[in-house]
């Protein structure tokens, strides 16, 4: 069996190495990548030193509740191995997040394609009338909206990542308007959800403080749900990318 499972494996890592580095989105994200962690070196006790952990997020924020990492101790081999591991989990990280931005950018690619264009429904005729042209715009915009959509709940990979979203995003919900003292229980949904979350975080703290300040947990949870919706749809594609086989040229 290992031998049959080899094959397929192959092919799959091939395709993740080649969404992650042969597109011009994943190559920038993997150049500022590199920079943050130059940067990281440089200025370690810096703010910025966290700046490799928000561009891996949110798969390299799963290393908060890992046993290794940074700051392990128990001596020099053991240290040594944690630190190894830790950043063998960030560039495995930044490899699947590359591999997203990539088949985002080959999703592009190929709706723009002249292709692409032909399967698409035709348009009605400018001599129809301007009132049926309107009413069919609505359902041409749905369509194009539900396509932009379907990577998020077509595949196991997506809908997993939303039921823990969804369920770190309840615990949230449970904490702020069913217990006496909420504490930090916006850690999980944000960590979920990073990195986009961090700017639902910036917007919703300022209004905590002010007179709505019953209105900062709901602009919270809607900027938790946008942005686990739109890793979702990242994920989506990823494992759509990882799905589909590259033609092979004719000799």
């Amino acid at each position: 069996m290992s031998t049959a499972a080899r094959p397929r494996r192959l092919p799959r890592l091939r395709r993740l190495l080649g969404l992650a580095t042969d597109n011009w989105l994943a190559r920038i994200y993997l150049a500022v990548l590199a920079v943050s962690v130059l940067v990281m070196f440089l200025f370690p006790e810096n703010a910025v030193a966290a700046s490799p952990l928000l561009l891996t997020a949110p798969l390299s924020l799963v290393g908060v509740v890992l046993p290794f990492g940074p700051g392990t101790e128990g001596g020099g081999v053991v240290e040594v191995l944690a630190g190894g591991c830790w950043v063998a989990w960030l560039l495995l990280c930044a490899l699947v997040n590359a591999a997203a931005l990539g088949s985002l950018a080959a999703r592009s690619a190929t709706a723009e394609a002249p292709g692409a264009r032909e399967s698409l429904p035709p348009v009605p005729e400018p001599s129809e009338p301007a009132a049926r042209g309107m009413a069919g715009s609505a359902p041409a915009r749905l369509r194009g909206v539900r396509a932009l959509l379907m990577p998020a709940v077509d595949n196991w990979l997506a809908r997993g990542y939303l039921a823990v979203a969804a369920a770190s995003l309840g615990s949230f919900l449970y904490a702020v308007y069913g217990s006496q003292d909420p504490g930090f229980a916006a850690i999980w949904p944000l960590l979920a959800t990073a990195p986009l979350s961090i700017l639902a975080l910036l917007v919703a703290t300022p209004v905590e403080y002010s007179s709505l300040s019953w209105l900062s947990p709901l602009i919270f949870c809607a900027g938790v749900a946008v942005s686990a919706l739109c890793n979702a749809v990242l994920l989506g594609l990823l494992a759509r990318g990882l799905r589909t086989r590259r033609p092979r040229s004719a000799d």
